[in-house]
């Protein structure tokens, strides 16, 4: 059955795609996006049920994901980045989930994650500075997670390396607002973050090692929702990845209503040339490919840990591959149709334009590079292990 989350979304499609000129015009979010979000309940999926969330099942969420990306890229890839940080604040101690949620169950949490600074051990927690990119919806944000090195009190980092995820009000920390000036999703307004000194109780982090054990992160949350036992990064590539797919199908859309009754410069009506028409039914077959993979991948991992099954590495890397893959399969499926949609298709006023520079911008994030996670997945279906980085963001 169709998540009743979705159902909302698709009632409003229509006025979630207009906003979609204005968001990128703005560079971030319009005041119109951020409410239809908000009558959506999008941000609210992976939020528990104590603060007015729905603890919702991870595929649910994700094909709410795809279904605001396929009207507006950029609205779409900050319901995939914000609206996974309910999930990890769901781990962190509940002092802090009352300072977040407690006064206001609608506040939304931006990130980045990546260790673009230092917490410095202090008494009774850190002080942290530095400076993050890609703080994807930061202006509509009330507090942010950012990834940070743990250093001793004199500055000198911890060893072995142990990376925090440390969580700031708005008030400790500095947006930078000419920091975003990109060629696609531009409405995210993903603009970088400066910190300078600001004092971070201990209650207020969480070792990254912790998140991304899944269950045991859960047992020590008290957590017993299956969606709050799944490893972090089956977790956080899954929004960004839908929203990637979700822009595909928003090009494919496009570009079916573009072509129905276009004439090319010969004289050809479209519905009559047999290349183009190929060319659709593949790219169709292969977005539709990304999305069945992404949502069964992740629905796999869910019905593992709801058994009470334990969630294995090969499990996380096999899962993790085909996600990458469905992204760049998505994405070259976009390539496919805009490449036969005419030199009109490069016009402003044109959506397909919009679309493909978002798909690929979106294929940019770091969760998408195949490198090592390929490696790493052919290493553990051949029954070998793994070692150092080959383990990184699996």
């Amino acid at each position: 059955m169709t998540h009743e989350v979705v159902s909302r979304i698709e009632e409003l499609s229509g006025q979630l795609a207009a906003t979609a000129p204005e968001t990128e015009r703005l560079g971030k979010l319009s005041d119109e996006s951020v409410k239809l979000l908000r009558q959506t309940g999008i941000m609210r999926m992976l939020q528990p049920t104590e603060y007015g969330g729905l603890a919702a099942h991870p595929r649910d969420y994700a094909e709410a994901v795809m279904a605001v990306s396929k009207h507006c890229g950029s609205t779409g890839w900050v319901t995939g980045v914000v609206g996974a940080h309910p999930w990890e604040m769901a781990l962190m101690d509940r002092r802090l989930q009352d300072e977040v949620w407690g006064e206001n169950p609608e506040a939304w949490i931006a990130s980045p994650y990546a260790v673009m600074g230092v917490a410095k051990q202090a008494d009774g927690g850190y002080t942290l500075n530095g400076r993050w990119a890609f703080s994807s919806g930061t202006d509509h944000c009330d507090w942010i997670f950012l990834g940070a090195l743990l250093a001793d009190p004199e500055g000198n980092p911890v060893m072995p390396p142990t990376v925090l995820h440390v969580v700031l009000p708005r008030k400790d920390y500095t947006i930078v607002d000419d920091s975003w000036d990109v060629i696609g999703l531009q409405g995210t307004g993903s603009k970088d973050i400066i910190v300078d000194g600001a004092f971070i109780p201990a209650y207020r982090t969480i070792e990254m090692e912790a998140v991304a054990e899944g269950e045991r992160a859960a047992e020590r949350a008290g957590r017993t929702d299956t969606v709050y036992k799944l490893p972090f990064w089956s977790m956080f590539p899954l929004g960004i990845t839908a929203a990637v797919i979700g822009i595909a199908e928003g090009a494919l859309a496009a570009h079916l209503d573009y072509q129905r009754n276009r004439v090319t410069a010969t004289g050809t009506m479209i519905k009559d040339d047999p290349i183009v028409l190929s060319a659709i039914s593949e790219a169709a077959a292969d977005i539709a490919a990304s999305r069945s993979q992404l949502l069964d991948g992740i629905s796999r991992l869910y019905d593992l840990a709801d058994a009470g099954k334990p969630i294995s590495f090969e499990d996380r890397a096999v899962v993790r591959r085909n996600q990458v893959r469905c992204a760049w399969r998505a994405v070259a499926a976009v390539d496919q149709i805009f490449a036969r949609s005419g030199g009109n298709a490069a016009r402003r006023q044109n959506v397909m334009q919009r679309f493909w520079r978002d798909a690929h911008v979106g294929l940019q994030h770091a969760i998408h590079t195949p490198g090592s996670i390929y490696h790493s997945t052919a290493l553990t279906t051949m029954g070998l292990e793994p070692e150092g980085p080959l383990r990184m963001m699996i």
